[in-house]
């Protein structure tokens, strides 16, 4: 018995002494990234089009408390939308059209790296509603057709119709490095990709697209502190 409860007393031991070795302290960090966009629309039937440049922005909330995961969490703005291509015009028209949305990603956060420098990869969901629509153009896009000269045998219903849903759901994904000025304050770099699952038309048999799903590329700069 007295060779059980030793061999036990050992175990429990070197258990302990295992687990102190693999725990790490959590870390929570705020902050805020700000940079450019660049987003289209995954129209079908297509659409003729180019990127939009726009803005985004965000403040972000970060929980770490193994060696290599964590979760992210943000909330901010983006602009998103699209911008018409009249290259068979020789670009004598123009039109876009901004969506400006408000948004919260929820993402797992895989890093690597020393205390100094890490890379990561950001990934998961992201839920938005759009507050703002604004449209740029240089012609009648309400009545294309009527204007001299445009090219004729293009899609142009996208133009004028109104925005039908304003909640867009998606996933994104991101990848980029953090540089720590001091052990509590970083500057992170992030490319991100977003594609959205959600449709701003009414996406019906019987509707004039089945799909109208937003899709971006945002630059973005940070700064992070460490609270803990």
């Amino acid at each position: 018995m007295k060779r059980i409860t030793a061999i036990l007393l050992s175990l429990a031991v070197m258990c302990g002494a295992a687990h102190a070795e693999t725990h790490y302290k959590p870390h929570i960090s705020v902050g805020g990234r700000v940079g450019v966009s660049l987003s289209k629309m995954d129209f079908s039937p297509g659409v003729k089009q180019g990127w939009l440049q726009g803005t985004a922005g965000a403040v972000t909330f970060r929980y770490t408390e193994e060696k290599l995961f964590g979760l992210i969490a943000e909330f901010g703005w983006e602009q998103r939308g699209w911008k018409e291509n009249f290259e068979e015009a020789n670009d004598l028209f123009s039109y876009s059209r901004t969506l400006t949305y408000l948004r919260l990603p929820v993402m797992t956060h895989i890093y690597f790296g020393s205390p100094r420098f890490k890379g990561f990869v950001n990934l998961g969901p992201e839920v938005g509603y759009m507050i703002g629509d604004k449209i740029s153009s240089n012609f009648n896009y309400e009545f294309p057709g009527d204007v001299e000269g445009f090219p004729p045998n293009r899609m142009v219903s996208q133009m004028s119709m109104d925005i039908s849903n304003k909640f867009d759901y998606g996933i994104a994904a991101g990848i980029g490095c953090e540089f720590y000025v001091q052990p509590r304050h970083s500057i992170t770099f992030e490319a991100r990709l977003y594609y959205g699952l959600g449709n701003i038309y009414p996406a019906k048999k019987a509707d004039v697209f089945s799909a109208s799903r937003c899709m971006s590329i945002e630059a973005t700069i940070g700064y992070n502190f460490r609270l803990k």
